[in-house]
């Protein structure tokens, strides 16, 4: 290991297992370094790794073709007995030296030095700390290969559904008279086993051979319900029938295009319910190269209904894409690229650019050979939030396309961000926005306002992307709604970035299937139970300093519940942004980020897995399939909250993707009590799908609602008979008249002063509602848990000089406390807080007693770990003090509201309203400026 990048020369003095790392083999010297923005590699190294070892060529192997395989590594450059054999640099794609000009029967040495920083680019979370890690190694398959003289050289599978047929097409090398090839298929994955006889073909004069292999009218074909998969047996022969060279190859029969706004796989609209990926694996710091692990994760991903994965600025090794054929999951792998692209007119192009970019459309062929015969490989991006020259970046996506047409491919992941465009030859369309307005995601950071409806709207579930992607009128805009022109400052990565912008009087309306890019990042606090699961390279310090942060703060013993509330309020803010990418009829797709924890850029913890794809125990994946699969339930009706005596009225919809038509099928639907005891309405509907797809009108209710004496929670079930297919929804019950507790018993304030000092001191009771205006140590109200990550944000937020994210994440409401007997609750963030929350501030109590427990506590990101405050109680003098800091008058313009501030007030005016800590005036002056 050479940290200087020198020559260094035999022998070397260490050993190591390969295939691996150098770290994962804790070579070097181990670091005590701690990083909060991801995890920390114990053995990180960047320099030159040199690997060498003796090998032994038995004599029968004399005179046969020699390649040295390495299925994953870095920037390789490898020596035979000294003699230099070449350097390769592929990160994305397997290593294949030709050595038969150095090899012949018996010892050669094989020297092997493996460079990390090298790289002709930056590569993307291929080699991102935030990820996988800058590993040095080697991975996966490292094998010689030896070949007859005479052997097929990138044997290509080209499916035909119509014809049920597979071209072949591959090089002859070596190629001689009479040569014929063999071939022939078997299914090996589905119950009815198909057998193809073997056919011959003559091989002609030609060395690129290219065949139509038929499989016949009974073929089974490949999709997400039953991925069918064949084994080729392919056999180069010489003329007299003796065996040259031998491939055995799996393939499947599938046709995956854009069909108008919409994906279709053999003829079948599909909708990708898709998962980001950037390759992050803790225990090991790079990514497995073994089916049986990638069949496991992609399994787990599968049982939360996923068929779709993007790997962001990466590709996955090839048992990623074989455990995905085997799943039926649609795979995206995208170029190792998060930057601008350039051309020869642009003052920024230079000879580092332009190596730089023929070096990664060198990696896109470099995929698609590796690859593009696994019948996941559905799609290809050419990287993430692209900038620069839009004819380049189409040039590339025309060469790619004439290469390889089995595969759909887009310009890149959320290009050009606030001034999207489409170009001519991409075949679907990934992003967030087609102006600043037109949005098609639910949530945003702050440095990328507008904020998406799951942060600033009240909760509903009428919210579609319908008219943000198709507007219903689509003239020419005059300049002030034009898309921003000129030099603009954008969020680039962890940073932001000044570029430049074209300016569009047009407004841009797609003509292809469009894909939601990364929704969701709906953040919860860390579980630090977690720390003792990174037994590998990598260690979570990253944890280890949030965990000494809270007890810093005097909370160490709230971490769980921090945890755990914060997860409940993430799922239902996820359970509303899946519902409304399904309930919009023109979007073709989504791409979550993410169904697991992303350990970087920050430390993200975004996830219902953690980075280790291991339950967190939010949300089963039975329940989450119940907004997250090929057939999803939705209920549409414009609020939670109801008064008794109103009427419900929801539109039922049901979005379906599945193969099997509904037939004359029930939907059973009621409206019930919490605890199913007692049922307010049902009813059943007949539905049928007829053959139809996408998102179908099923049925409409409309319900007179009880009266009731307390807050009541209601549940909408919903279930179509025979079949897996069922929705619940919460809603909340309020009384018409809410008993008004007029402040007899005590006294109701709106600023700490002399006046509620000296009442405290006399012994009355004071209920302090605080003006929200004068709150200047405290922090906004803001419902939705945080998103991403507070410090990734704040940070790019201040360098723009936009205003930084709230950075909470929800509510911990000890929900058994007699102030909240009226208002009955869940521990954590539920609609009924909606309005409460998003009509306060909370107030920082770091300063004061250790013992101060606030009744509904808002909890804070693990950067600031402030000590929040929305409700709280305490003795001061002979007096007690609630303290709310809530604006009342626009709470009771609502009937959660007034439910709220009544149940507050009738707890200050009873005998249970007994503060157990003391705190001195002093100590609430300073709390209060």
């Amino acid at each position: 290991m050479d940290g200087q990048n020198k020559e260094l020369q035999l022998p070397f003095n260490d050993t190591i297992q390969l295939p691996g790392t150098t770290s994962y083999a804790k070579k070097g010297t181990r670091s005590d370094a701690v990083y909060v923005n991801h995890l920390t590699d114990e053995y990180a190294f960047e320099g030159y790794a040199w690997f060498s070892r003796e090998i032994d060529i038995p004599e029968e192997l004399q005179g046969k073709a020699c390649f040295l395989f390495l299925e994953r590594t870095r920037v390789t450059t490898v020596w035979v007995d000294g003699q230099e054999a070449g350097t390769q640099n592929s990160l994305s794609a397997p290593h294949l030296y030709d050595l038969t000009p150095f090899i012949s029967d018996g010892k050669h040495q094989i020297t092997i030095r493996v460079d990390n920083i090298h790289y002709p680019t930056k590569g993307g979370h291929l080699t991102s700390p935030d990820t996988q890690t800058n590993w040095n190694g080697i991975t996966g398959r490292l094998e010689l290969q030896f070949f007859n003289a005479a052997h097929l050289k990138n044997v290509k599978l080209f499916p035909n559904v119509v014809e049920r047929s597979v071209t072949i097409r591959a090089e002859v090398i070596g190629l001689t008279t009479g040569m014929k090839l063999k071939a022939a298929a078997h299914s090996f994955n589905v119950d009815r086993q198909h057998i193809v006889s073997e056919k011959e073909f003559a091989v002609g004069s030609i060395d690129d051979l290219t065949i139509s292999y038929e499989l016949g009218d009974d073929a089974h074909l490949w999709d997400e319900e039953s991925p069918a998969l064949y084994r080729l047996d392919l056999r180069l022969c010489d003329a007299e029938g003796n065996v040259l060279d031998r491939h055995e190859l799996t393939t499947g029969l599938r046709d995956f295009v854009a069909a108008g706004d919409k994906f279709a796989i053999n003829g079948r609209d599909t909708f990708l319910r898709g998962k980001h990926d950037g390759l992050l694996f803790p225990l090991t710091g790079y990514a497995p190269t073994t089916v049986e692990e990638w069949l496991r994760i992609l399994s787990i991903a599968q049982s939360y209904g996923i068929n779709h994965y993007r790997f962001h600025t990466c590709c996955p090794p090839e048992a990623a894409f074989t455990a995905a054929d085997l799943l039926g999951i649609y795979m995206e792998p995208e170029l190792p690229f998060w930057g601008t692209v350039t051309d020869e007119g642009d003052e920024r192009h230079n000879e580092q650019a332009e190596q730089e970019q023929q070096y990664l459309i060198r990696e896109g062929f470099a995929m698609l050979d590796a690859f593009g015969n696994h019948p996941s490989f559905v799609m290809m991006s050419l990287g993430n939030e692209l900038w620069g020259s839009k004819d380049k970046l189409n040039s590339i996506l025309k060469a790619y396309k004439t290469y390889d047409n089995r595969r759909l491919y887009t310009q890149g992941s959320n290009n050009y961000q606030f001034v999207p465009d489409i170009l001519e030859e991409e075949d679907f369309y990934c992003g967030v926005r087609f102006d600043r307005d037109r949005l098609f995601r639910g949530s945003y950071a702050m440095c990328d306002a507008p904020l998406g409806h799951i942060q600033t709207d009240i909760p509903s579930t009428m919210k579609d992307y319908d008219e943000a992607i198709m507007p219903s009128s689509s003239a020419e805009r005059s300049q002030e709604e034009a898309s921003e022109g000129g030099i603009i400052q954008i969020q680039y990565g962890t940073e932001a970035r000044t570029v430049r912008a074209e300016n569009t009087k047009e407004e841009l309306v797609p003509h292809i299937p469009v894909v939601s890019h990364e929704i969701g990042q709906f953040a919860s606090y860390p579980n630090f139970k977690e720390i003792e699961k990174y037994t590998g390279s990598l260690k979570a310090r990253n944890f280890e300093v949030f965990q000494q942060r809270l007890a810093d703060k005097g909370m160490a013993h709230l971490a769980d519940a921090f945890f755990h509330n914060s997860g409940q309020l993430a799922v239902a803010c996820y359970k509303e942004e899946l519902e409304a990418a399904f309930r919009t009829k023109r979007l073709a797709g989504f791409q979550i980020l993410d169904l697991q924890d992303f350990s970087g850029q920050g430390t993200a913890l975004v996830g219902i897995l953690d980075a280790f794809m291991d339950s967190k125990g939010f949300i089963s994946p039975e329940e989450w399939r119940t907004f997250c699969s090929d057939a999803v339930l939705l209920a549409r009706f414009p609020k939670y909250q109801y008064t008794a005596g109103e009427c419900f009225q929801a539109r039922i919809e049901l979005a379906y993707y599945r193969s099997i038509p509904l037939h004359a099928e029930t939907l059973r639907w009621e409206l019930s009590a919490e605890d199913g005891q007692q049922v307010h309405a049902s009813g059943l509907e007949s539905i049928s799908t007829s053959g139809a797809s996408g998102v179908l009108h099923i049925a409409n209710l409309e319900v007179a609602l009880p009266e009731v004496s307390a807050m009541t929670k209601l549940v909408l079930s919903l279930q179509i008979d025979q079949t897996n297919i069922k929705k619940k929804y919460d809603v909340w019950l309020y009384p018409n008249e809410i008993p008004e507790t007029k402040p007899i018993d005590f006294h109701v304030a709106r600023e700490w002063n002399e006046d509620t000092e000296e009442r405290l001191a006399r012994g009355e009771k004071v209920v302090l509602l605080p003006s929200l205006d004068r709150l200047s140590n405290s922090i906004e109200g803001f419902y939705c848990t945080d998103f991403w990550c507070y410090p990734m944000f704040r940070s790019i937020s201040e360098s723009m000089n936009k205003p930084v994210p709230v950075g909470t994440m929800g509510l911990l409401i000890h929900n058994e406390h007699p102030a909240l007997s009226q208002f009955s609750s869940e521990t954590y963030s539920t609609y009924p807080w909606w309005s409460i929350v998003s009509n306060s501030r909370s107030i920082i109590l770091d300063e004061a007693p250790q013992g101060l427990s606030p009744i509904v506590q808002t909890i804070d990101n693990f950067e600031r770990n402030h000590k929040l405050g929305l409700l709280w109680e305490c003795s001061v003098g002979q007096g007690k003090l609630l303290v709310c800091s809530v604006d009342d008058e626009r709470l009771a313009e609502t009937p959660e509201g007034k439910q709220f501030l009544g149940s507050i007030y009738s707890y200050a005016a009873s005998e249970a309203f007994q503060p157990n800590t003391v705190l001195r005036a002093e100590d609430i002056r300073r709390l209060f400026g």
